[in-house]
């Protein structure tokens, strides 16, 4: 069909929205709903003919049936584009949402809605957290909202709604605040100020699984914004629920638990190392060895990368329990991968855990290696002494490389560090061979002998 044909149909349905038998009314908004799901330009009919602000404007006075029906319409229109999810703010929809959040009968549809709305754009999303508020001035000319006064009463009313015994209405509010946490530090701190870490790490008691990975899914958008929210995180014990969580799920349930022990440690050294002592990196180590997805395994090598780059202590942390021949299996090249590898390995200077890297690195990632022995060997008798002993020296003088390359040069600049062994060794033998006449005499048979 074409347009006006299209505004034609949708017409009739602004009729039927009105008609005096309420089956009829309901059974016309539910279809009006599925039409605007579909398609992004009956949505945006239905605003420009104002069946949206009719809807809105006569949910307050109808039964529960209807105001079900009308919130599937306003979130199908909100899902499509930014201007469509302000369209519904501006018509007042999320005015008469929180009316329908106060009955228990609509509030799992009505729950739906708001998340709807804020996934789309800061602007909407603020409105969403002032959806109480007389007035919201909003700054036409830019993306970012200005505002006076900041109304908690909305955020207020989601985590209240956190403690409902429906799985369905904590998914719905959770997934909510997870829109609004995400889009600027602003909302951020509003959720926090919320006190929110307290109400929703009880949810993780919950059996529903999907609400447990919300609430995960929750403090990740929280952590990721700045070093303060994650410190407020690991404050609040945060960092043992996620392990606690983490040792529990599997699969893709373990992603967001493994991104916030990730983004928490990114955020500088001291909480990186709340990480380490809390057994993050140790469940990080198991992940990595229980799961198969190229997907959560990148995942965990990013995490342990953020960990593992900030000072030698870190990196050993790392080196200790295992991780760099796995984090090396799973390198495939990838700028990301590589990088977080190269990290750690810039700061470890735990040799015994580097050897290992000897055996099967790439080119590139064996000069940082090697690159880590000749900082170390040249100052460190005992050190020296161990390669040797381990068979180091031995893999490292069987390495060719091109002349001239970096790789050549680390090489050479190891086999330097054993110049006095190879003196020490020759002054040695010259002793043997003047003490063997006197301990054997002159026979030349014993003499053979002896040396051999």
């Amino acid at each position: 069909m074409d347009f006006h044909q299209k505004e034609k149909i949708i017409s009739q349905f602004r009729l039927l929205t009105l008609d005096e038998d309420p089956s009829i009314q309901h059974n016309a908004v539910v279809a009006l709903g599925h039409l605007v799901e579909h398609s992004e330009e009956l949505a945006m009919i239905v605003v420009k003919k104002d069946i949206l602000g009719q809807l809105i404007k006569s949910i307050p006075s109808q039964d529960q049936h209807y105001k079900k029906a009308a919130a599937f319409v306003l979130r199908a229109v909100a899902n499509h584009s930014p201007e469509l999810s302000q369209a519904v703010v501006d018509c007042g929809g999320l005015d008469a949402l929180g009316i329908s959040l106060k009955d228990p009968e609509v509030k799992e549809a009505a729950a739906l809605a708001p998340g709807n709305i804020a996934q789309q754009d800061a602007m909407p999303a603020q409105a969403v957290v002032d959806a109480d508020a007389v007035s919201l001035p909003f700054s036409l000319n830019t993306s970012e909202l200005v505002w006076e006064e900041v109304n908690m009463d909305t955020i207020a009313l989601l985590v209240q709604m956190i403690h409902s015994p429906d799985a369905k209405v904590k998914r719905q509010v959770l997934s909510t605040l997870i829109q609004i946490t995400k889009h600027s530090v602003e909302l951020a701190e509003m959720v926090i100020a919320a006190d929110i870490f307290s109400e929703v790490m009880v949810c993780l008691q919950d059996p529903d699984e999907y609400v447990k990975k919300d609430v995960i899914t929750l403090m990740w958008e929280v952590v990721r914004h700045n070093a303060e929210f994650a410190q407020r995180f690991v404050n609040c014990g945060g960092l043992a629920e996620v392990v606690d969580y983490l040792d529990k799920s599997h699969g893709s349930m373990r992603i967001p638990g493994i991104m916030v022990l990730g983004c928490v440690a990114s955020h500088g050294e001291n909480l990186a190392m709340a990480v380490i002592l809390s057994k993050g990196l140790h469940q990080l180590a198991i992940c990595l060895s229980e799961e198969d997805n190229e997907h959560i395994k990148g995942a965990t090598v990013w995490s342990i990368g953020q960990i593992g780059h900030h000072t030698p202590e870190h990196a050993k942390a790392v080196a200790t329990e295992g991780l760099l021949p796995k984090v090396l299996l799973f390198y495939t090249g990838a700028s990301s991968l590589e990088k977080s590898l190269k990290n750690i390995l810039l700061k470890c200077t735990h040799l015994p855990s580097l050897e290992p890297l000897l055996n099967n690195a790439p080119s590139n990632i064996l000069n940082h290696v090697l690159g880590q022995f000749s900082k170390v060997l040249p100052h460190d008798s005992e050190a020296r002494q161990e390669f040797v002993m381990s068979g180091g020296l031995s893999k490292v003088q069987e390495m060719e490389a091109e002349p001239g390359s970096a790789l050549w040069k680390q090489i050479n600049a190891i086999k330097s560090c054993f110049q006095e062994y190879k003196e020490g060794f020759a002054e040695r033998l010259c002793l043997i061979e003047g003490l063997i006449p006197s301990i054997f005499g002159d026979d030349e048979q014993n003499t053979s002998v002896s040396c051999k």
